[in-house]
């Protein structure tokens, strides 16, 4: 049980630094490609992924929620998530309060569902970028072409980053299938 919730909470920490390594090094390349210097670039790619891995974190909580088919009581939600996380919920259970079997926080049900989660996080992405940067160069112009072509760019590699995930766990979600059948 306690490899488990080690197990999970490392797959979690993986998640959340795989994306601030790729932010990181997308936010300063885009940014000295609009500024062409690299103290500002390092400047902008250190503070703006920050704000954004906080941003996502709160971003992937909140689809969570949304790609519920049943709400739950926030207590319900929270053991219901564990015990899921720790596959102590056997296919069945998992099936019944997901409607499939395997729990992920990741796993949308449609492209719509992909697409609009996509939309969303570009949004986010744009205001947060736009505010960090103006914050740091006091440019408007900079700040919103580090604001418009940054999230662009992050919008792509954050598509493919969810879509990892998403394989990572639905392998996971098979494995667990399996080896409870």
């Amino acid at each position: 049980m306690v490899q488990l919730i080690i197990s999970t909470a490392r797959r979690l920490a993986l998640k959340i630094a795989s994306y601030g390594v790729m932010h990181l090094v997308v936010a300063i390349l885009v940014a000295f490609a609009i500024t062409r210097d690299w103290r500002m670039a390092l400047a902008v790619g250190v503070v703006e992924p920050f704000f954004q891995t906080i941003a996502y974190s709160i971003h992937d909580r909140v689809w969570h929620r949304v790609e519920r088919r049943k709400r739950l009581s926030r207590v319900e939600e929270t053991a219901e998530a564990f015990t899921a996380r720790l596959v102590v919920m056997d296919a069945q259970e998992q099936s019944r309060v997901h409607g499939h079997a395997g729990h992920s926080h990741a796993l949308p049900g449609s492209f719509r569902q992909v697409a609009l989660k996509t939309v969303t996080y570009g949004l986010m992405h744009f205001v947060v970028a736009v505010s960090v940067a103006f914050a740091l160069t006091r440019d408007w112009r900079i700040a919103l072409a580090i604001g418009v072509i940054e999230p662009l760019v992050q919008t792509a590699f954050f598509t493919v980053h969810d879509a990892v995930w998403r394989r990572i766990e639905a392998r996971k979600a098979l494995k667990a299938q399996t080896a409870s059948a």
